[in-house]
């Protein structure tokens, strides 16, 4: 009996290369423009695989630009890294663990985002139900309200009708 066997190609596509000219500003040579730094967040948000280069000395520069954006939104509004936070990652650079700092990090923030994913899916799915229970409550009492608003109204008048039939 024969073999069936099937081959699987893997597309590995290059990441998005943005370059970063001497004049600061970065171009995307996807879409033949320049971009911000805001732009680069969004690559980051939709988890597009992107590189920065230096145009001049086409060295890698990535880290420096994320380094950039997190600085930016760090001055803006609520910081992630509070000053304790930001001392104690200054006192591992050159220490023995550094590159230990570097794994735990990664497989902390990795760990972090999982567990936020699947509370957002679980969060989603029970979203729906807790509405549906609140707005039958609200139906529930208004229905209640009005009976008893027909009840107290229907008593008033069998008791004014009741005092006209004894004033007679």
């Amino acid at each position: 009996m024969g073999r069936f066997t099937a081959r699987v190609s893997i597309v590995v596509s290059e990441p998005r290369v943005i370059k970063k000219y001497p004049n600061r500003r970065l171009y995307d040579t996807q879409i033949s423009s320049y971009i911000t730094l805001e732009d680069v967040r969004k690559l980051v948000l939709e988890h597009v695989a992107f590189v920065v280069v230096d145009a001049k000395s086409k060295e890698d520069i990535t880290r420096s630009i994320l380094l950039q954006i997190i600085f930016e939104r760090e001055e803006d509004g609520q910081p992630i890294f509070s000053t304790a936070a930001l001392e104690q990652i200054v006192r591992f650079y050159g220490d023995d663990l550094q590159s230990m700092m570097t794994t735990f990090f990664e497989s902390s923030l990795r760990l972090f985002a999982e567990q936020q994913h699947a509370l957002r899916r679980q969060m989603e799915t029970v979203r729906g139900e807790p509405m549906n229970i609140i707005r039958d409550m609200a139906e529930r009492n208004m229905t209640v309200w009005r009976e008893m608003q027909r009840s107290f109204l229907g008593a008033g008048a069998a008791s004014r009708c009741k005092s006209a039939d004894d004033d007679s």
